[in-house]
């Protein structure tokens, strides 16, 4: 009989595993009252948790960083086991999420004493991207980076998140690049790259952006094939002037940035370098698979 029969899908929450149909979180979290919490999410591939250990790394880091008491390591079993309950083990592609709050208090901006910290993991099958925009690529435009000053953080405050990739699906794009001053960061979800001059450039992970799973696995890749790699402040005229761009993230792996704010990047094509990463990550994937 099916895991899931009669219920549907299951996820983990307050310590229990229950059906997603009934499951509840008080209105007085202050998750919900404050975006007092934060997230991570990890790529299933044939039941497989790519990067699970970097991804409950950073995670740990960023609760550490709120000051949530709570052991990151000890989700890794809850992960596995939210992987059987929703029968995912022979599905193509599926996410991981995460979320963990300050928890249940009385609202009141001081951190509240004795708080247990409110616990959510949920498994889901994804499409994942499609072919096109993995060899064809993506459009993209470009905005004002207003986040809050720490998005080194995975929190789950992203209404500024929200209104900038809103503003690249009103322009009938599929990203944004955001930028302070001139200096690009990141998309909205997304890290971002360029290939300028042979070299692969990107922000350097600095309170600005948030340190990417894939950002660091496409990084480390590249220098072991001898890709030039330039962690670095660049500019939106670099961007406008560059061969190749490229964003990363968990779900999308790296794919191609082909236009920006209309105009088209290089030749208008995946690039030859970005061709390279894409198969240097698909190789990590295959790799974390086999561990």
């Amino acid at each position: 009989m099916s895991v899931m029969s009669g219920c549907g899908p299951i996820l983990y929450l307050g310590g229990e595993f229950v059906p997603a149909a009934t499951a509840t979180v008080s209105v007085d979290d202050r998750g919900f009252q404050f975006a007092d919490g934060c997230y991570e999410v990890t790529l299933v591939v044939e039941g497989c948790c790519i990067a699970l250990d970097r991804h409950l790394a950073r995670l740990q880091r960023t609760l550490d960083t709120l000051r949530i008491e709570f052991d990151a390591a000890t989700l890794a079993p809850i992960h596995h086991d939210l992987i059987e309950r929703n029968e995912l083990a022979d599905v193509a592609l599926a996410s991981i999420y995460v979320q963990i709050t300050r928890g249940v208090a009385p609202r009141a901006h001081a951190f509240p004493v004795g708080a247990a910290p409110t616990v959510l993991v949920r498994a889901q099958e994804i499409a994942g991207p499609s072919r096109s925009m993995i060899e064809q690529g993506s459009r993209a435009i470009t905005a004002v980076d207003i986040r809050w000053g720490r998005v080194d953080l995975k929190t789950t405050g992203l209404l500024p998140n929200v209104l900038a990739q809103q503003a690249a699906h009103e322009a009938g794009v599929d990203d944004v690049i955001l930028h302070r001053d001139g200096v690009v960061t990141e998309g909205s979800h997304t890290n971002v790259f360029a290939v300028i001059d042979g070299v692969v450039v990107t922000a350097p992970a600095d309170h600005r952006i948030l340190p990417g799973v894939v950002r660091a696995v496409v990084i480390e890749s590249a220098v072991a094939a001898g890709i030039a790699i330039d962690e670095r402040e660049w500019t939106l005229d670099e961007l406008s002037a560059a061969d190749e761009v490229f964003m990363t993230s968990t779900t999308a792996g790296a794919r191609p940035i082909v236009e920006v704010d209309g105009r088209p990047v290089g030749d208008g094509h995946r690039g030859p370098v970005t061709t390279r990463l894409q198969q240097l990550y698909a190789a990590f994937v295959a790799a974390e698979r086999t561990r």
